[in-house]
Formats: structure tokens, sequence, C-alpha cells
């Protein structure tokens, strides 16, 4: 019998740096404080999906909110430090859909059309999936740079079910964590697939309609030109241009009236300061 080949032994540190214990400690959480960022992350799902959770256990904060400028929608912002980069994380409100036929819908698809953060995670309940998705999909058609946190899968486990979150990785095209955030379970590999999107070190590959149909992919070649035109430094033309094809009073009336060309501004400006 031959003698085994000695293998490489770690040091405690080396073994440390790749378990969840080490990168958990690296999260500093800063609170309110955000007035100096190198990321911005939105926070985005339905009702009741442990979204706040998962915003009090990465910034420290406890229902810390204020109002979004020129709206009465309540939202939270806060800060947190993750190996080194400061974050700025905007929890945007609960809802069940990006279609605007409410203000908290319309708060929250304007920045993420507009704001263009550098991560969107959505926070989806594992007990509930099916329809949570519907809003994972709709984030999906605006921006590639998201992760999926299939938050409550204890919850999930007590009911009996299980959630494949690798094979619904592959389905959505982007990354999937499973978590259970009252517990703190999953957190550190959120933070390590955030921190992995935001510094571009992971390209999505969002599964979207490859073929559309005929009728639509002219449409949508007659009316690209002439957004771009008017519009040119609008982001997500071409789901601005689906929704106006589709209808959608909110995006019509905002072509109508120019205000279109006022909600493609800086991020900062649809992140002002959250007063104590």
């Amino acid at each position: 019998m031959s003698a085994a080949t000695p293998q490489p032994v770690q040091t405690a540190k080396e073994a440390c740096t790749q378990c969840g214990v080490y990168r958990a400690a690296q999260l500093k959480k800063l609170g309110v404080t955000t007035e100096r960022w190198d990321y911005v992350v939105a926070l985005a799902g339905n009702p009741n999906t442990g979204k706040s959770t998962v915003f009090n256990a990465l910034t420290g904060l406890r229902q810390h909110t204020g109002n979004w400028p020129g709206k009465t929608v309540a939202r939270a912002e806060g800060g947190f430090e993750y190996v080194g980069k400061r974050y700025k994380l905007v929890d945007l409100p609960g809802t069940y859909s990006l279609l605007s036929t409410s203000l908290d819908e319309e708060v929250a698809r304007d920045f993420l059309l507009f704001g263009q953060p550098d991560v969107t995670v959505v926070v989806v309940d594992a007990t509930r999936l099916e329809r949570n998705l519907n809003l994972a999909l709709q984030v999906l058609e605006i921006t590639n740079r998201a992760v999926i946190c299939l938050n409550l899968v204890d919850e999930a486990v007590r009911h009996g079910l299980t959630v494949d979150a690798r094979q619904l990785a592959r389905d959505l095209g982007v990354a999937v964590v499973a978590t259970s955030a009252r517990f703190g379970k999953g957190l550190p590999e959120l933070l390590q697939a955030m921190s992995e999107v935001a510094a571009g070190r992971v390209a999505a590959r969002v599964h979207r309609l490859a073929n559309e149909p005929a009728a639509l992919r002219h449409a949508l070649q007659e009316l690209l030109p002439r957004l771009q035109a008017l519009y040119p430094a609008l982001p997500n033309l071409r789901w601005v241009a689906m929704r106006l094809l589709a209808g959608d009073a909110r995006i019509v009336e905002a072509v109508r009236t120019g205000e279109l060309g006022q909600l493609a501004r800086p991020q900062e400006a649809l992140t002002e300061p959250v007063q104590p």
C-alpha cells in the first residue's frame, strides 16, 4: 500500500478566512451613517418576507424610517461596512409588483429603474415562493445586478417544504442565497454574494424572452430610437419602451408631461439623508 500524499496543513487563520464566521466578523454596522459609500444596495420584496429583518441585521437599526422626498411613502436607509467597502442600504417599500398601480410600487420602481443601485437584493419567502417570484422576475427585467435572498427557510422546513436554491439560481440566472435572517443564518453568504455583484466579480446571465413576437420586435425597433433621442441619459430604455407598449398609464403620463426626463437624475437626489 503506497503512502498517502501529505496534504498541506492550513493555519488557523487560513481555515477561518473560508468560514462564514470570519466573513460575518468583517461586517461593521454603521446605523444611519450613509454620507460616504462605495456601493448602493436596494432591498426589495413583498410585504412580510423578512425584508426589515435583513435590513436591521446588516445596519444595526430598528425601524429607523423617514419619507421619500416629496412622497408620503415610508422608507428606511442605513449603512454597513464589509471587507473594507462601505454600503448604503435602501429598504424599498414592500410591494407585490413594479407595475405602478400604487404609490408604494411607483417609489420602488422609480428607484430601481432610475436610481440604478449597484446591487438589488430581492427578499423572497421560501414558504410562498411562487407568489414572490412575480416581483423577482420584474426586478430582473430591469437589472442583472441582483441577488435573491431566499428567506424564511426555517419556516419552509417546518411546513415540510424544500427549495433547491442552486436549481433556482440556474433557472433565474442570478445568485440565490438561502437565509433565516432572524437567526442570522445565511447572512455571511448573502454579504459575500452582494459584494461580488457590487464589485462586478460575478456576471449574471438572466434568462429573458429570447425571441419576441415579430410585431413587438418591430415596435421596439421604432420606439427605442425615439426614446433615445428624447432622453439620452435615461437608463433601462428597453424596459420603459415595453411599459409604454403595454399601455402603462403612469409611464405614458411621465412621457407626456416630461417628468420622465426629470426622473433620470443621479441616485443621490433620490436618496436624501433620512432624518433621525
